[in-house]
């Protein structure tokens, strides 16, 4: 087999990868848009995701989410 197919088979391999990896991106983001239960959920298992998540919506100007969800759960701890 010739370098030439071998190569193109690999870069349509990673932008392949690369494309399944936006959408999975964009699918958790769009998810922990919607639903605070769900933030609740990465909040206890990958807090450090939920900090990215509230950081990129504070650097687009959207505020308040994260002092919203910590009223609410606390709330409910009550």
């Amino acid at each position: 087999m010739s370098p030439r197919p071998l190569m193109k088979r690999l870069m349509k391999a990673v932008v392949a990868v690369e494309l399944l990896g936006l959408c999975g991106a964009y699918g958790l983001f769009h998810k922990m848009n919607d639903s605070r239960d769900f933030r609740n959920t990465v909040n206890r298992r990958f807090p450090s995701v939920l900090e990215v998540y509230y950081q990129s919506n504070e650097w687009a100007g959207v505020n308040g989410i994260r002092e919203r969800d910590q009223e609410a759960w606390s709330a409910k701890q009550d």
